[in-house]
């Protein structure tokens, strides 16, 4: 509105960008249908206004009309406004947009529009049964048009190629792991519509679940192993192992403890147990640690974790698959010693854990109802050393 509440040629164009901003309106060009005739009503001048400021009604009509390009941003519609003292004015009254070469004039967005009809050329084209996706997701396309076309050979590649290769495999002109990597999600939702598939767990990186997801190959994560020097029958200079789960698994050792730590520096760090091994979680990756026979079959299990609510969740699952499993510093005490460390967890989970001891579900449950602090998070890298290395000599 203008200072005197006179509808402005900004207010025409905020009726049309909003139906720009929340895709309707591109997707019904993409889609050939009509034009959604667009009337916009226009606050003017009344007839006392008029008489008092003629010269501020004019500049007012003219701005209308330069915006509206002579009809090429919009029409004008007009209505008789004045009196006996300054005679009937026609003045506009309404704007009307009823083309969408109108639209992309007023809004400046003819060169995007543009980049659609290029975008869904090049999709017929390379991809057609990616057609549906393009037609619902426009703003979606605009964002990444320059590549559109290398998008498209990408997500082809993948769904027609891919099986059991790794994306750094992938041999088109001008396209590589990074690009594949910069435009991961909208490569993923055109792959979801040429070949949908069920989802995976959000724990892993973005890159492995898109391998994982559309039947790639994806670097495995390693099971990282350390133990005394000469321990499970390995030369007496080695004591660390970094072996795919599967070969972990296959390994023929009796072991008498081990001890799952979460943080990667704790692992490296902590004490190794007496005929025992120490193994990093990493996560939620420590459930798979239950597949190796040697670690269900060794008298003791700990696991050392984050007291926070993932924390427990890792254990619960490690305990699902290991139920001999103890934790270790993840209690009452160990928190409230610690109370100049504590954090926040940015999303903590409410899950229901199963596989808690009466004592860690009670925990769990007070870092879950916020009982202490909201959204309370003690890192196990921010623990009291000389505190861990007490309660690792107690268990």
């Amino acid at each position: 509105m203008s200072a005197a509440g006179w509808s402005t040629p900004e207010h025409v164009r905020a009726q049309l960008r909003r139906r720009w901003d929340d895709g309707s309106l591109p997707r019904a060009y993409l889609k050939r249908e009509p034009f959604p005739r667009v009337e916009v009503p226009l606050r003017g001048p009344t007839a006392t206004e008029l008489a008092q400021d003629l010269t501020g009604v004019g500049r007012w009509r003219t701005a209308l009309l330069e915006a509206s390009a002579n009809g090429a941003a919009f029409s004008l519609q007009h209505r008789a406004v004045g009196g006996r003292s300054v005679g009937r004015n026609e003045l506009p009254s309404r704007a009307v947009v009823e083309q969408y070469e109108q639209a992309w004039r007023l809004l400046g967005v003819a060169r995007q529009a543009r980049a659609l009809d290029e975008a869904l050329a090049e999709t017929w084209e390379l991809l057609p049964q990616a057609e549906p996706w393009v037609l619902c997701e426009p703003l979606r396309v605009i964002g990444v048009s320059a590549d559109w076309q290398r998008i498209l050979r990408a997500t082809r590649w993948v769904a027609e190629r891919g099986a059991g290769r790794y994306l750094r495999e992938i041999d088109l002109d001008g396209i590589d792991t990074k690009f594949i990597e910069t435009n991961l999600s909208v490569i993923a939702a055109l792959l979801d519509a040429v070949m949908p598939t069920g989802r995976i767990s959000s724990e892993r990186s973005r890159t492995r679940q898109f391998a994982e997801r559309y039947g790639l190959q994806s670097v495995p994560d390693l099971v990282r192993i350390r133990c005394d020097a000469g321990f499970l029958g390995l030369p007496s200079a080695v004591s660390e192992l970094a072996l795919r789960p599967e070969e972990a698994a296959r390994l023929q050792v009796a072991v008498q403890q081990v001890l799952i730590v979460e943080n990667l520096v704790t692992y490296a760090a902590v004490p190794i147990p007496a005929e025992g091994v120490v193994i990093w979680g990493a996560g939620f990756s420590a459930g798979r640690l239950g597949r190796m026979p040697w670690m269900r079959s060794a008298p003791s299990v700990a696991y050392a974790g984050d007291l926070d609510s993932h924390g427990f969740a890792i254990l619960s699952l490690v305990r699902s698959q290991l139920p001999h499993t103890r934790s270790m510093l993840m209690d009452r005490s160990t928190l409230l010693q610690h109370r100049d460390r504590w954090g926040r967890d940015p999303k903590p989970t409410r899950a229901r854990l199963d596989h808690l001891l009466d004592d860690e579900q009670l925990l769990y449950q007070e870092l879950v109802e916020d009982v202490h602090a909201p959204s309370l998070r003690l890192e196990q890298e921010r623990l009291d050393w000389d505190w861990v290395l007490d309660r690792l000599e107690a268990q």
